[in-house]
């Protein structure tokens, strides 16, 4: 009975424009906070699919030939172990992958549609983390597996069918046809040689190259190599935020260079985070104003009701009975925020689901969006509480009892 006795007092003042002022603020506020992060997790599968265009979590670095090096036949191109170590240590960077040479001599043969085919080929081998397929028989024991796995680049398999293939008048064969063909290998060196039997087992869009598992680079280097093995020529770099200036920047100041457009488009992810973050910035400074709104509003409903609240105070009241009726028409207007910002995400997340699916990008799921947002508003109804508990005790302290 007393409850509602203050709680008829005290509405009488209350702005409803006030607080539908407070209430629309943080609605945009929260509601651009959200979709921001659904969109970003929604966009950020086109760079974990490998095939993607803006797929960049991984680059491949060299050092850059002069031509004069060239010229003179200087051939220490690799990255020492200090380089390497540099490399490692800089804070874009999360591992770093060596590619191993072949030291040795090594040929390829063919059949296709009853023509054979030889080739020299070169090899190289990386661990086995950083390739982007995980073939079942992607294994080598010497002296107890007969065939040698290789893991080819998706665009020698392109510059086959549509360039050597159509010229020559052979036929074109895709990945699966691909993995049929029986393969010879001659290796050679060091007085030595020796043929084996290969096959292609899978085909890798990070790797420009034609590996080979590390088992056998390491038995084939020991046996067939003329000298022992030099510094890696080439290295695999993961790394935390694609297209980071900084990258550039490094790569430029020690003479490196990265392999094919790599960095552009890493770039365009870079460009998407910025752009995400400031957004999600702008959401945020905007909940920040709404939240400030309602503290003033209060502030000034406080002082109207001076009178009244000093009385009440007078009969015995406490502050939070008083407090209590202000706090819980925030959490409800935080409340009704909240379910108005996650359908305004939902819809948004549904309006741009079919076109990302068209390009074959599946939405994430929209839970943790939804989780972000009651953390931010029990953060912020708490915050409420606070300061107007605070408020009301600051402005109305109870009598000295004698």
């Amino acid at each position: 009975m007393n409850s509602s006795i203050v709680w008829r007092l005290l509405r009488r003042n209350i702005s409803i424009a006030q607080l539908a002022g407070y209430a629309i603020a943080n609605l945009a506020g929260l509601a651009i906070v959200l979709t921001a992060l659904q969109f970003y997790r929604d966009v950020t599968a086109v760079w974990s699919d490998e095939d993607s265009f803006i797929s960049r979590d991984y680059i491949i670095i060299s050092q850059k030939v002069s031509s004069i090096g060239s010229l003179l036949g200087n051939s220490s191109a690799g990255f020492s172990e200090a380089e390497i170590a540099d490399i490692e240590s800089q804070p874009w960077v999360r591992r770093v992958g060596r590619f191993t040479t072949a030291g040795f001599n090594v040929s390829a043969s063919v059949d296709m549609g009853g023509r054979g085919m030889s080739t020299a080929l070169f090899l190289e081998s990386i661990p086995d983390d950083f390739i982007d397929i995980t073939p079942s028989d992607w294994h080598y024991t010497p002296g107890k597996d007969r065939t040698v796995p290789i893991i080819l680049s998706k665009e020698y398999l392109t510059l086959y069918n549509f360039g050597f293939a159509s010229s020559r008048g052979l036929p074109q064969v895709s990945e699966s046809m691909m993995g049929m063909i029986p393969i010879r290998l001659s290796v050679s060196g060091n007085g030595s040689q020796q043929w084996l039997q290969a096959r292609i087992v899978g085909f890798s869009s990070r790797l420009n190259t034609i590996a080979v598992p590390e088992e056998f680079m390491e038995w084939a280097n020991a046996s067939f190599a003329d000298e022992p093995a030099s510094a890696p020529s080439r290295l695999i770099v993961e790394v935390n935020t694609p297209g980071d200036p900084a990258i550039a920047q490094y790569l430029d100041v020690h003479g490196y260079e990265s392999a094919g457009d790599k960095a552009d488009n890493g770039r365009a992810a870079y460009f998407l985070t910025i752009v995400t973050a400031v957004v999600m910035t702008v959401g945020i400074i905007i909940s920040l104003l709404a939240f400030f709104i309602l503290l003033l509003s209060i502030y000034l409903l406080l002082q109207k009701n001076r009178g009244k609240l000093r009385s009440l105070m007078m009969l015995g009241y406490t502050p939070w009975s008083i407090a209590r009726h202000y706090c819980i028409i925030v959490a409800a207007i935080n409340a009704g925020v909240l379910i108005a910002a996650i359908a305004v995400m939902l819809i948004a997340s549904a309006l741009w689901s079919e076109p990302l699916a068209s390009i074959g990008v599946t939405p994430a799921s929209p839970l943790l969006s939804i989780f972000t947002g009651i953390c931010i508003m029990a953060l912020i109804t708490a915050g409420n509480i606070m300061a107007i508990r605070r408020n009301v005790k600051r402005t109305f302290p109870q009598p000295h009892k004698p």
